[in-house]
């Protein structure tokens, strides 16, 4: 999956066309054919920022590191909001830290360009299951701190299609969703499940509730997209009624802290995830490993946490 395929046309039919045999020859493993046709491209286009990416991946590949730098922060010069992802490779090559690797302009164009396929490729070609999972979690959880298993407000981050709101229909007074991809959006409406749909960041959409405004916060695999959780615990935590729930999966980092995978995804460490909630205010209801989907036909390793807000006023 690559936003590459949204890329505006350079303008030039000429050089479009090679920049498809670019492409193909890098999707071929040719770097070299591919760094060729890319340099063409760019004397047609010079301000074409996908073909400077191309360059400059390709050029990585064929172990030029110092020449693919200088390509990538040039096609990051000219698409600013990194609609290409190049800030995944400066991070890979230690140009940018894993922090500023991941963007919202790059998981916006990201969605925007998976949209149509998304739910079928999710359930059918990575067996996805992340919202099933955490439905029956928070089940559990409602057990096991004897209270109903129903919701009052409820607010759904990176809401994506809807597939989380589809796992807690008829159980929420009211569900809203926020998400950066508009075209994502537009299926989630089709649902008629929410009661109001945002577009935009997710802790910026957090920080614009009021205090104690919802009984649970719920993110199915949307944390993958982000460094730090420090200021999504503390906004969930702030917009959460005492005794509500946050609800979300991560993928599974075996250390401390966070790490950026190969799969360009965040993984967050179970001892980063226990100290967050705790100097919050959180306490785990749930804690375990989990496998929301799969890569190649391999489990990825996560983890589903149910966390409470205590009762104690920390705003």
């Amino acid at each position: 999956m690559s936003p590459t395929s949204t890329v505006r046309s350079s303008g030039d039919f000429l050089a479009d066309r090679r920049y498809e045999y670019a492409r193909g020859a890098f999707d071929e493993r040719d770097f070299e054919a591919a760094a060729d046709l890319a340099q063409q491209v760019l004397e047609l286009a010079p301000g074409f920022a996908a073909a400077h990416a191309m360059l400059g991946r390709s050029l990585a590949e064929l172990g030029t590191r110092e020449e693919a730098v200088d390509a990538l922060r040039r096609a990051l010069s000219l698409d600013p909001e990194d609609a290409l992802g190049v800030r995944l490779d400066l991070a890979r090559l230690g140009a940018l830290t894993p922090d500023e690797a991941i963007t919202g302009g790059y998981v916006r164009a990201l969605f925007d360009d998976y949209a149509p396929k998304f739910d079928r490729h999710l359930t059918r070609s990575l067996a996805y299951r992340g919202p099933a999972l955490i439905a029956d979690a928070l089940r559990r959880a409602c057990s096991r701190q004897i209270r109903d298993f129903r919701f009052g407000p409820t607010l759904d981050l990176g809401c994506g299609t809807g597939l989380m709101a589809q796992e807690l229909a008829g159980l929420c007074s009211g569900i809203e969703g926020v998400d950066l991809s508009p075209r994502m959006l537009e299926k989630a409406e089709r649902t008629k499940l929410y009661v109001a749909l945002h577009e935009g960041e997710l802790v910026a959409f957090l920080s614009g509730r009021g205090v104690g405004e919802a009984d649970l916060v719920v993110a199915a695999d949307v944390f993958v997209y982000m460094a730090s959780l420090d200021a999504v615990f503390r906004e969930a935590h702030r917009v959460l009624k005492p005794e509500g729930f946050f609800a979300f999966t991560v993928q599974a980092h075996e250390g401390e802290g966070y790490i950026l995978g190969d799969d360009a995804r965040y993984a967050h460490g179970e001892p980063y995830l226990r100290q967050l909630a705790d100097s919050v205010g959180f306490t785990p209801v749930v804690f375990e490993r989990v496998s929301t989907r799969e890569d190649r036909g391999v489990p990825v390793p996560g983890f589903l946490l149910v966390l409470q807000r205590s009762t104690a006023d920390r705003f």
